[in-house]
């Protein structure tokens, strides 16, 4: 039987809906939000994955375009991999639900999420989170929500819950916050130089609508929620045994471990240590056991030493930042590059600029159809000293690239004031801790080697946490095993004036707010410093683009001259392209974005598409070449594209016998417009110039004056391009025989002058 629970949001009604849709599946709903609707399901496995120490969750997001009412763009005309959004958006899911599962849990447990209806108002991610948590809740699965996420935006210094896509557009703020009815579990963040302040208020309301939420969730879980199924406990080394590592492990973590040492370092100590216990009692204990009380004993070992001594596993303090290296211009043959080392993290980033046309195009149920802004993160096995198969980018590698990309958006120029795509590759060369961040600065250095004018340099630094009731620590610029060990990842970039991006995953159960405003005030005093060292290495733009980087011009036609320019199915604008070796884009609106690396293509390139948009004035003069020759005279193009006749009469004030006597083709000669016919073709004379003929005495042959027919660019194109060339020879006479009525006898009856 279906059931429908309902919650005004914002001013819109959120519905929640279970028992008509995915019988089957261990928990079942359909979320709806404006006109935007997602079928959620939530399922387990009979029985636990054996031989696994993790929770085997997958959260799964069937982007469908019908929703939208589009038509996938691919050669199948059906969907395939999973976009970056959708891959985002699983992300986005995944990591506000995984810490609520319990301990020891081991089903295969997967969240299949299916958009049905796509308003293209009200963005599905948020619903996604609502409907995942709402799924879990109501199912026998184990789980120890809900969990509600709600989106934050700043529209005319006013907080927005659940902004619009239309208002996202206006806002300086777009930041989605996860929580439980306690605290916040994962907070995604994107902001024009934000500060702190507002963001403490924008998750302040986050939670306020995160609790009307979960009480929505909780009252459905009441009403036709199932008991949850049973599993096996975590299981853990027996207590002799761990009495017996404690007992052999001692104060040997010091020897190796909080002073200044290498990844390597520490993991060769610990393996000779766990080597060591293991010759001692390795004949009492399976070896798996002993592995596991070794870590735990570290675990604790290094908590304990964060919270009591403010002594970090390298030996730093809590807010101390590991040696830092900002270097430039480290590629010859690039348009710029930037390496950043923050102690044995280390990235390089290489930018690439292109034309306009070089776009990412989009295939989502999203609004945003195009990218000119990319940023792509890959880190090979020799980044973290492994050796394993190099396959396509992970979820992680997409998701990390996603971070630094949306970090610099509010600095990248817009086309207007630069009108190149911009495409930023951040390669891993060594990981110890906050590669996305390293990614973010990286990525500022090279963008300002590159000379790409970005409105201010970002930084960024990844904060952790280690918390034991009531005692914690926040800890600045976290390294591998902080990760590892602690319990919270809390990654902030921004300018000197604010933030621009913000991610935050935790392991416990959620934060408070004074932890949060504690890591926020700490990242700023670890941001500017970070800001100090890279401007050290560059302080501004560079002025000069690197010579192997294309040269983008822009120029204005008249929108009714797009037509000429492109030609034909596109033989024109190909022909461009070919003979100048520039990149040619047309906007609707008549802008041409012109790209070449040496100026001389650029200028050709200019010189066609002026040509080909320039109108043909009675009484011009132009130097034309030769393009053909017949009986009854020669065609000279003028301009590009556009070709007229020089009757045989019109090329010398002397008697021409044979067209070819006068001109070949090939040659260069300059000639005057005397006329333009009603059908738009173009007669020259060569003899007007040597007569001394003015412009005045020339005329357009269409039957009455010209100011009758309304202005030129009323009347549309006629671009020879768009008709093909019509032979002058299929005109007919061009008048009435000149021997009739009086007049002076046709040319070839008039004998020698």
């Amino acid at each position: 039987m279906s059931r429908v629970f309902e919650r005004e949001i914002a001013g819109k009604i959120l519905q929640i809906e279970s028992g008509s849709l995915a019988g089957q599946a261990n928990g079942a709903v359909t979320v709806r939000y404006g006109d935007t609707i997602l079928l959620v399901t939530a399922v387990a496995s009979v029985q636990p994955r054996p031989g696994i120490d993790f929770l085997p969750l997958t959260v799964d997001y069937e982007e469908r375009l019908y929703a939208a009412g589009k038509i996938p763009g691919s050669f199948f005309r059906r969907e395939g991999r999973p976009t970056q959004d959708a891959i985002l958006t699983m992300r986005l899911v995944d990591r506000p639900l995984r810490p609520l599962f319990p301990k020891g849990l081991r089903n295969d447990v997967q969240i299949i999420i299916t958009t049905l209806s796509a308003d293209q108002e009200n963005d599905p991610d948020i619903l996604a989170i609502i409907g995942a948590s709402a799924a879990l809740s109501i199912s026998d699965i184990p789980f120890h929500g809900p969990v509600s996420g709600v989106r934050i935006g700043y529209v005319n210094h006013q907080l927005v819950v659940n902004p619009t896509y239309q208002q996202l557009e206006n806002s300086l703020l777009d930041i989605v916050v996860a929580g439980t009815k306690d605290a916040i579990v994962m907070v995604e963040a994107g902001a024009k130089e934000v500060s702190e302040e507002i963001l403490l208020q924008a998750l302040k309301m986050a939670q306020i609508v995160n609790k009307e939420i979960i009480e929505l969730i909780e009252e459905m879980s009441k009403a036709i929620g199932r008991a949850k199924f049973a599993f096996g406990e975590e299981k853990t080394a027996p207590e002799e045994l761990q009495r017996m590592v404690a007992g052999h492990f001692g104060n040997r973590l010091d020897t190796f471990m909080f002073k200044p040492v290498t990844k390597q370092e520490e993991m060769r100590g610990l393996a000779d240590l766990k080597a060591d216990i293991k010759a001692k009692i390795g004949d009492q204990f399976p070896s798996e056991l002993i592995d596991e009380a070794v870590d735990e004993q570290e675990k604790t070992a290094v908590r304990r030493s964060i919270l009591e001594r403010g002594l970090r596993p390298d030996g730093r303090n809590t807010k101390e930042i590991r040696p830092i290296s900002c270097k430039v211009g480290l590629l010859p043959r690039t348009h710029g590059s930037g390496l950043f080392s923050r102690g044995q993290t280390q990235v390089l980033t290489i930018t690439t600029l292109g034309s306009i046309g070089e776009k990412q195009k989009l295939d989502s149920i999203g609004v945003e159809e195009e990218k000119r802004y990319l940023h792509h993160y890959n880190m090979p096995p020799f980044s973290t000293g492994e050796a394993k198969r190099i396959g396509g980018s992970g979820r992680r590698e997409i998701g990390h690239g996603a971070l630094a990309e949306r970090a610099l958006l509010a600095v990248i120029p817009n086309e207007e004031e630069f009108p190149y795509t911009i495409r930023l590759v951040s390669e891993v060369l060594s990981s110890n801790g906050s590669t996305s961040m390293a990614s973010v600065c990286g990525s500022t250095l090279s963008l300002m080697d590159a000379g790409v004018p970005i409105k201010a340099p970002v930084a960024g630094i990844a904060m952790g946490l280690i918390k034991e009731g009531e005692k914690y620590k926040v800890l600045t610029d976290i390294q591998g095993i902080e990760d590892h060990l602690g319990d919270m990842d809390f990654k902030v970039a921004g300018t000197a004036k604010g933030v621009t991006a913000l991610q935050m995953d935790i392991k416990i159960k959620g934060l408070t707010m004074g932890i949060m405003t504690e890591a926020l005030a700490q990242a700023h005093e670890a941001r500017m410093f970070i800001l100090g060292k890279m401007h050290e290495a560059i302080a501004q733009p560079r002025t000069e683009m690197s010579k192997y980087a294309p040269r983008m011009t822009r120029i204005s036609i008249n929108p009714e001259k797009i037509g000429a320019v492109i030609g034909p199915g596109g033989k024109m604008i190909r022909s461009i392209i070919e003979q100048t070796g520039a990149s040619v884009d047309i906007e609707d609106d008549g802008t041409v974005f012109i790209g070449s690396p040496t100026e001389e293509g650029t200028r050709k390139a200019i010189e066609i598409i002026q040509g080909l948009t320039r109108e043909v004035e009675v009484g011009t003069i132009y130097t034309g070449k030769v393009t053909r020759i017949m009986t009854f005279g020669a065609f000279v193009e003028i301009l590009p594209g556009k070709e007229g006749l020089v009757h045989v009469s019109e090329l010398s004030t002397e008697r021409v016998n044979r067209v070819e006597d006068v001109v070949k083709v090939g040659d260069e000669i300059t000639v005057m417009v005397t006329e333009i016919d009603r059908m738009g073709r173009i007669n020259l004379s060569k003899r007007a110039l040597s007569e001394g003929l003015q412009s005045s005495g020339a005329r357009v042959s269409d039957g009455g004056p010209r100011e009758d027919r309304g202005p030129r660019e009323d009347r549309g194109p006629r671009p020879y391009g768009d008709r093909g060339p019509r032979p002058y020879g299929d005109r007919g006479p061009r008048g009435p025989p000149r021997g009739d009525g009086g007049g002076r006898p046709p040319f070839r009856d008039r004998g020698p002058r």
